[in-house]
């Protein structure tokens, strides 16, 4: 008895202590997140060139034929649930990136990094208006410390409540991609995510073309540059959707969120490596926003609480 006792005891000593390290999956969430960052310039390039709604519409279309190439052939159609799904997610696509995109026409890629990753403390304000799910404080907090950030990025005048034209496009844009993560949300468990992504963007590449009458934007004439920028953001966006799909099996929401609130630092570094320079009163705010979406995520455990 007394032997067996000192084994366990012994045996509860020589317990390995936990190893930290980085998995494939949240490396390749990394990676995704890098991927995200690089996209702000590159858009803001190919904007000298045509016009937000046109270069949405292209690159999404094309996102959504390399996605069928790559995962649907094979699939049934989509029923009704996902076509409906996928419509009403490719709209706030179509929104949130044509909003950003028409942002970076006068914004730094640097300023649209930074404004368009309050979507992440915006989720917890949607979620209790669409979802009526609760918000947890550090949700609050964080909606205050973005909203703070925002006011010290505004422009020159950086600290006063006057923004911009392609600042306020942003944020809406922001808007859009959050209502876009709700969406999601809610469908998550009703659908087939293979079938929902094609579906969304083919519907937000041909939601963004079908608009651009209604906006009075014309045809660009051909040029490489944004014919490149479309197809590789396009390429971009199918892959790292599926990377998030592979990914995110074993990797929390929170976590892979917390991953993601890189993106507009990464943003902020390929901006300044295209010779962006924020001053030091927007970079604070730039500093502030990021702590607020690193800060809705995360959530103290209580005592006997199961780790989230």
């Amino acid at each position: 008895m007394s032997t067996t006792t000192g084994t366990n005891h012994q045996a509860a000593n020589a317990a390995p202590a936990p190893r930290w390290r980085i998995s494939r999956q949240e490396l390749a969430l990394i990676a995704v997140t890098i991927v995200w960052g690089s996209t702000f310039l590159i858009v803001h390039l190919a904007m000298r060139h045509c016009g937000p709604l046109f270069f949405v519409g292209v690159r999404f279309v094309a996102a959504g034929a390399m996605s069928w190439l790559v995962f649907g052939r094979g699939l049934r159609a989509p029923n009704r649930r996902e076509l409906v799904a996928g419509a009403a997610i490719g709209l706030s696509i179509c929104l949130g990136y044509g909003l950003q995109t028409l942002g970076l026409k006068t914004i730094s890629s640097s300023q649209s990094a930074f404004i368009t990753a309050l979507y992440v403390p915006i989720v917890p304000l949607l979620q209790l208006a669409v979802l009526r799910r609760p918000v947890h404080l550090m949700g609050w907090v964080s909606v205050v410390l973005a909203f703070l950030g925002l006011v010290l990025l505004a422009g020159p005048d950086a600290g006063r409540l006057s923004f911009s034209p392609g600042e306020v496009a942003t944020l809406l844009g922001a808007v859009a991609i959050a209502a876009e993560v709700i969406l999601i949300s809610r469908f998550a468990n009703e659908v087939d995510s293979r079938q929902v992504t094609i579906v969304q963007l083919f519907a937000a590449g041909l939601f963004s073309l079908a608009g651009m009458p209604l906006a009075g934007e014309a045809l660009p004439g051909f040029s490489w540059i944004w014919l490149s920028a479309a197809l590789g953001l396009g390429a971009a966006s199918a892959v790292i959707q599926l990377t998030m799909n592979w990914a995110q099996k074993s990797i929390s929401p929170t976590k892979a969120t917390v991953i993601y609130a890189g993106e507009p630092v990464w943003g902020g570094v390929f901006g300044r490596l295209g010779g962006d320079r924020l001053p030091p009163l927007a970079l604070a705010g730039a500093g502030l926003i990021v702590a607020g979406v690193v800060l809705s995520e995360i959530r103290p455990k209580r005592p006997g609480a199961a780790e989230d």
